[in-house]
């Protein structure tokens, strides 16, 4: 059937068009691609019927699920530790101890972008550009010009720092759980991705003043069990990747065991504030007067961390990956492929791949990319995780980093401020290809 093939390109299309326009249209960006999913999947069981292969649908649709099933598993723990220790204060503790320092504003640039370079590969890009990005805001209050060339350096730095980690990037997690690169590889990528980070900031600091900023801000304090959560979500991490490299398990399993031991701790938690609260003792980490952040304090519960969990984001993975396997299963995917894997060669693809993530978002390429399964080296591997996580950072709606800052970077950072700089963000992309192919020469050979 003929028509299938283009009516499945128009319906993602329609659907992608819609996730563009969420800013305007306030439609959360996973209720297109869900019911597009849908609808190409319809479509795809329409044309393997007509060719008398009904009964193969089922176990296509059973490949992509498997694979969005050890996505979502994985994210929904990371997520969950995330939040919970945003909501012990982990993450206001370090804003306060940032401040309490009183630096200069080229100062304060530097540190919050090495704190995003550095916490990105392990609670991921968009939460770090969220809490570093938060910290910029308060820290430079009306020096809008120091906001914006801050919050700038502060996406292409999480973009950047989550690039050489599994855990930094949804894309990096999915080049991990299939398989193509090994945990340890990931981390050839640190001093591209370091050198596509200093590039820009350096010319973006030229415009940061030195004066010294004067802050004043409330003491904080972690709440009770903070640490002990920090230092639970570390192990999880490291028992991850050693369940997966000594006993092959999937990354998910080492993850869900630890929001599992995280579900325990929170018991004994809960028990202990619910107590506390009930006696009406007040203590400056439990008080339910306190309300930082303008969140009332309540006893601890892992079902209202759950509540908070990104339930939008994990739905348009679901989505995406539906709609990018239901594409593949007609073989578009394949015939991509050969043209522009075979007939380009893999360096061009993989490059054109991270510029293109500046537009289309990086996670259906990468997915696509996997789907495609085209055969390169492992150099050729760790390009594509490369150039599609530095390359979203060309536009500010080029990563949900961005994105996300300029929800909450309203009047200071958008489109418009950040594209002033993306020559130097280019810059920084081109330099980062070259130190890869340059240090990591040996990985290009078969």
């Amino acid at each position: 059937m003929v028509w299938v093939g283009p009516a499945i390109i128009v319906v993602f299309i329609a659907a992608y068009a819609l996730v563009f326009a969420e800013e305007k249209l306030h439609l959360s960006k996973s209720k297109p691609v869900m019911v597009a999913a849908g609808l190409i999947w319809i479509l795809v069981a329409i044309a393997l019927q007509a060719e008398g292969r009904g009964a193969q649908v089922t176990s296509e649709v059973r490949i992509v699920l498997l694979q969005f099933a050890e996505l979502f598993l994985f994210l929904l723990s990371a997520m969950s530790f995330v939040n919970t220790l945003v909501e012990r204060d982990v993450f206001e503790m370090l804003r306060y101890r940032l401040m309490a320092m009183h630096l200069s504003a080229r100062g304060v640039y530097w540190i919050l972008g090495a704190i995003a370079f550095v916490l990105s590969p392990i609670a991921d890009n968009l939460t770090t550009a969220l809490v570093v990005g938060t910290v910029a805001l308060s820290a430079f209050a009306q020096n809008k010009k120091a906001v914006a060339g801050t919050l700038v350096s502060v996406v292409v730095a999480a973009n950047a720092g989550g690039a050489f980690s599994p855990f930094g990037d949804i894309t990096t997690l999915m080049v991990w759980q299939k398989g193509v690169v090994e945990f340890g590889e990931f981390f050839r990528l640190f001093l591209p991705a370091l050198v596509s980070w200093l590039i820009p900031a350096a010319f973006i600091a030229l415009t940061i003043p030195a004066v010294r900023t004067e802050q004043r801000v409330q003491k904080v304090q972690v709440r009770t069990g903070g640490y002990v959560i920090a230092v639970l979500f570390l192990a999880t991490i490291a028992g991850t990747v050693l369940l997966d490299h000594f006993l092959n398990l999937p990354p998910f399993l080492g993850m869900m065991m630890g929001l599992g031991l995280l579900n325990v701790y929170s018991y004994f938690l809960h028990r202990a504030e619910a107590r506390i609260f009930a006696n009406g003792e007040v203590n400056s980490t439990l008080s339910p007067q306190s309300s930082e952040n303008g969140r009332q304090k309540r006893p601890f519960s892992i079902f209202h961390i759950l509540e908070n969990v990104e339930w939008d984001t994990l739905l348009f993975f679901y989505g995406i990956m539906l709609c990018v396997g239901g594409i593949g299963a007609i073989g578009y995917l394949a015939t991509i492929s050969r043209y522009v894997y075979s007939g380009f060669g893999a360096t061009p693809a993989n490059v054109s791949m991270g510029i293109l993530s500046a537009i289309v978002d990086n996670i259906p390429l990468t997915f696509a990319v996997l789907t495609m399964n085209p055969d390169m080296s492992l150099g050729q591997w760790l390009l594509l995780t490369l150039t599609v996580g530095i390359g979203g950072s060309l536009l500010s709606v080029g990563s949900a980093a961005g994105v996300a800052l300029m929800g909450i970077g309203r009047g200071s950072y958008n489109f418009t401020s950040h594209i002033k700089w993306a020559w130097a963000i280019l810059l920084g992309f081109i330099a980062g290809v070259a130190t890869h192919m340059l240090l990591n020469s040996a990985s290009f050979a078969r």
